[in-house]
């Protein structure tokens, strides 16, 4: 359980690394307030030799920035609506890294004609290729994977297992890729592309004359013998898991009795 306290104006949260947190809610909106109960959690915090502050810093308060940076608060994270910012007390306090990867999925969808679901990409200047895309923020694999299949060919699949993990850099924002590739079942068969905008075509093609065309990258092809060999990780709940109050996914070899 986390220990909170109040300093100044400030609701500080401790962590077990010797650090605070400032609680975002009770920073000020002036400046003047702002900077003199930053200076005083600075130098208690120093005393209680604390290691590192933390502070979350919404857009409609951005111009306190700043007075922060003026105070050796350096930028670690940054979303649509705030600035994750931190200030080393001591020189050797360890900085977690920040967000360092995207993620995406794609999707080896194969019907019982064997039949394998593809697309095409309308900035792309390859052939076709498998659905996928971005995984959001806080979206599970399984729920993605769902999704994409959905909005490029409108076909309707159920997750069944990852056949393979890559791992590609520089990427976007010259951050690490992990790529996760899945196994779907169709659920449904009728072509309609939600995505018209991304996609420009999608169609089901001969799974073995698909592992057979020039055009279509290694890569590909390594990934459907795999989906096709059945040797993925399947998810699995584990009983001790269950009270968990954050959504998770986990998998395992399906020979793994668990």
């Amino acid at each position: 359980m986390d220990y909170i306290e109040n300093v100044g104006c400030f609701e500080v949260v401790l962590d077990p690394y010797s650090g605070i947190t400032i609680s975002k809610d009770t920073v000020p909106f002036d400046n003047a307030e702002f900077e003199k109960n930053l200076i005083n959690l600075i130098n208690i915090s120093k005393n209680k030799k604390r290691r590192l502050i933390w502070i979350t810093i919404d857009i409609d308060k951005s111009y306190l920035i700043p007075t922060a940076v003026k105070h050796n608060f350096e930028f670690h994270t940054c979303e649509k609506d705030y600035v994750f910012m931190v200030k080393r007390l001591v020189d050797d306090a360890i900085i977690p890294t920040a967000v360092n990867h995207t993620l995406g999925v794609g999707v080896v969808v194969i019907n019982e004609a064997n039949e394998i679901l593809v697309i095409k990409e309308r900035v792309s200047r390859v052939g076709y290729k498998l659905p996928g895309g971005h995984i959001d923020n806080g979206e599970l694999i399984s729920n993605a994977a769902v999704r994409e299949a959905f909005e490029e060919t409108g076909v309707k699949v159920e997750f069944d297992s990852i056949i393979s993990i890559g791992h590609f850099y520089p990427h976007q924002f010259d951050q690490s890729n992990l790529y996760v590739l899945c196994s779907a079942k169709p659920l449904t068969y009728e072509i309609s592309i939600k995505d018209t905008a991304e996609i420009e075509d999608a169609k089901w093609v001969d799974v073995f004359e698909f592992l057979q065309d020039d055009n279509v990258f290694e890569y590909n092809k390594k990934i459907i013998y795999a989906a096709l060999s059945n040797n993925g990780f399947f998810p699995k709940k584990i009983e001790s898991f269950k009270n968990l109050k954050k959504d998770y996914e986990l998998f395992f070899p399906k020979q793994q009795n668990i």
